[in-house]
């Protein structure tokens, strides 16, 4: 299943180095899009005018300009919205989400599962939003899933079956009734029994496992997670109940953000699954660093290697030396090219153990602490991706080993 990639004349043209989308089997894949025309910054078609600036809505107008480029992103990979397995929305201002699902129910009347998480700031000053899609094809249709889990108040569908693989919206820990429920916080009159972070993993895992019934999988089946803190200093707390619904654990991205939907949440978590018709194979990686927390560096499945998220840590020393300028010349070198090439070395080794190599890197999510640092990083992402893959940017509150700058998350397909 090797990548194929898809050219989108009809969109603008960006500035950094990606592809709008490939094609790899019945999923496409495309890159985050925001509403820049890569010319004038925003563009000026998403612009309030500043002559009646009570008139009209800056997210509503970007949302429909994203939206509308994805369209004719998905056209011309052979598919479309309406194919849409999975949703991923960055804000950088929460506060404008009930105006963008305003627009995201005119393109979705049928709704993919969608993740929304707050982040720091995207590429180009003064866009909003961000939004990342995953389609299949029209001859692979999606199957919606629904359990007894919680219904959201949003725009948004709990899962969709793809092929062999069940994609789940992003959960936090809410029963879209009373916020965050009696079961997931501590109680008032005991303040110093108990965990809030314990207890919002517990419901939300516990909710997953509905999920993943209800699509014929289970959560021994992850082959991949994505989870989005509100504040990293819960993460000790949340790796431990993460141990014992995952005892074979799968590859996963943990990475700070803003704010979720549902006031006093903290954590969302987000799961790719396999169906027990589907082989996986957990991936041992050698020779990169071994992690601390409780994750899997790559598992495959069908056509596809789902990798870890990587930050430039040694899980010893914290940021090694390699990845370091050498403090007695501080003004050689650069710490985000070091950090960089040292995380994309070892991924380049994590598909290499996994059958598979970086040129067949079918989508890239990239999270950097300080988006001040993407001209140095996008030098060294074209060093190693002459064809680069389509990719999301996106700023992060902070990442789990002080001092990284950058996490990268990447898909590929077997050659």
């Amino acid at each position: 299943m090797p990548r194929i990639d898809v050219a989108v004349p009809g969109i603008p043209q960006p500035l950094a180095h990606y592809t709008p989308a490939v094609r790899a089997g019945h999923l496409v894949f495309a890159a985050g899009q925001l509403a820049s025309d890569f010319a004038t910054g925003v563009a000026p078609e998403t612009r309030i005018d500043p002559a009646f600036p009570f008139y009209g809505s800056a997210v509503k107008k970007q949302t429909r300009y994203v939206l509308d480029n994805l369209a004719r992103t998905f056209r011309a990979a052979g598919t479309s919205l309406d194919h849409v397995v999975k949703a991923q929305v960055f804000h950088t201002d929460l506060a404008n989400f009930n105006g963008f699902d305003e627009v995201w129910k005119e393109f979705f009347p049928s709704p993919p599962p969608r993740t929304t998480i707050g982040t720091t700031g995207l590429l180009v000053p003064g866009t909003l939003v961000e939004i990342d899609l995953v389609a299949t094809m029209p001859d692979a249709p999606g199957r919606i899933v629904r359990s007894e889990a919680p219904r959201p108040l949003a725009n948004y569908s709990e899962a969709i079956v793809a092929g062999d693989l069940v994609f789940a919206a992003g959960q936090l820990a809410s029963d879209f009734t009373t916020g965050v429920p009696p079961e997931a916080r501590r109680d008032p009159a005991f303040p110093f029994y108990g965990s809030d972070i314990k207890r919002q993993t517990r419901y939300v895992l516990e909710n997953l496992t509905k999920t993943m019934r209800a699509a014929g999988a289970s959560l021994d089946r992850v082959v991949k997670a994505q989870v989005f803190h509100t504040d990293l200093a819960n993460f000790f707390a949340f790796d431990e109940v993460w141990k014992e619904f995952f005892p074979t654990p799968p590859p996963r991205t943990t990475v700070g953000t803003t704010g979720l939907l549902v006031k006093d949440t903290l954590v969302e978590i987000d799961l790719i699954a396999a169906l027990p018709s589907a082989r996986i194979e957990r991936i041992e990686v050698s020779d990169i660093p071994q992690p601390l927390a409780h994750y899997t560096p790559a598992t495959r499945v069908g056509g596809l290697v789902f990798a870890a998220g990587q930050i430039a840590s040694d899980y010893r020393t914290g940021v090694p030396l390699a990845a370091r300028r050498d403090p007695t010349f501080p003004f050689y070198g650069s710490d985000i090219k070091r950090q960089t090439r040292y995380v994309l070395d070892n991924l380049a080794r994590t598909f290499k153990a996994a059958g598979t190599s970086m040129d067949q890197v079918v989508k890239a999510q990239v999270f950097h602490t300080d988006l001040g640092n993407f001209a140095e990083f996008d030098e060294v992402w074209r060093e190693v991706f002459p064809s680069p893959p389509p990719r999301t940017t996106i700023g992060t509150t902070g990442l789990l080993v002080p001092g990284c700058l950058v996490e990268i998350d990447l898909i590929a397909a077997m050659p």
